[in-house]
């Protein structure tokens, strides 16, 4: 069973305003990942948010919500809340900024996760590591050990023959939105 987390409590700071909020080409930003997940093989899908608003979407889509009362704290938290109220065997962790992820871009990391299920599943562009990144459950521990906004990247960094890397051939899915140059750069996509 793979538990998908949408890590959506953020507080776009380089953005200006809530990101996960905006307008992108008829619907929210977040509403792309959640509806992405919802056509997938996810097996159960947590939206850690901190805005009302962002809850609001995320129970119009008849999806779990879990407040994240230290957002202030980083990424981290997301994380943790994520795992403490998962049930499944794997985490997937999903930003909530990427509205080109796709259905088939989630099964083919979760397909390819189930070949290999103590390794953590990571889709690469071109020697670049992106999201969303799936954790077994032999993570547990060290998940709910990190602290600040470097989310699993330390435990990529200490476990490098624990990573099976999936190559992804179209950057464009894997594309999030920091700034509101990336926004307006994809806006005219």
């Amino acid at each position: 069973m793979i538990s998908g987390i949408i890590m959506a409590s953020g507080f776009s700071k380089r953005m200006g305003e809530n990101k996960l909020l905006m307008n992108f080409k008829g619907k929210k930003l977040i509403e792309y990942v959640i509806k992405a997940n919802l056509q997938s093989k996810i097996d159960e899908i947590l939206l850690i948010y901190r805005d009302e608003n962002i809850r609001n979407i995320g129970l119009s889509y008849g999806i779990k919500t879990i407040y994240n009362d230290m957002a202030n704290l980083g990424q981290s938290q997301s994380i943790i809340k994520g795992v403490k109220n998962a049930s499944g065997e794997s985490y997937m962790f999903f930003p909530g900024d990427q509205p080109f992820i796709t259905k088939d871009l989630i099964d083919l990391l979760i397909n390819e996760h189930l070949k290999d299920r103590g390794k953590i599943t990571i889709p690469y562009f071109k020697d670049k590591r992106y999201t969303p990144t799936i954790f077994p459950k032999a993570f547990r521990e060290e998940l709910l050990k990190i602290q600040g906004d470097r989310g699993g990247r330390e435990i990529i960094e200490r476990n490098p023959g624990k990573v099976q890397r999936i190559h992804v051939d179209n950057e464009y899915i894997l594309a999030d939105f920091d700034t509101l140059d990336d926004f307006n750069y994809w806006s005219r996509t």
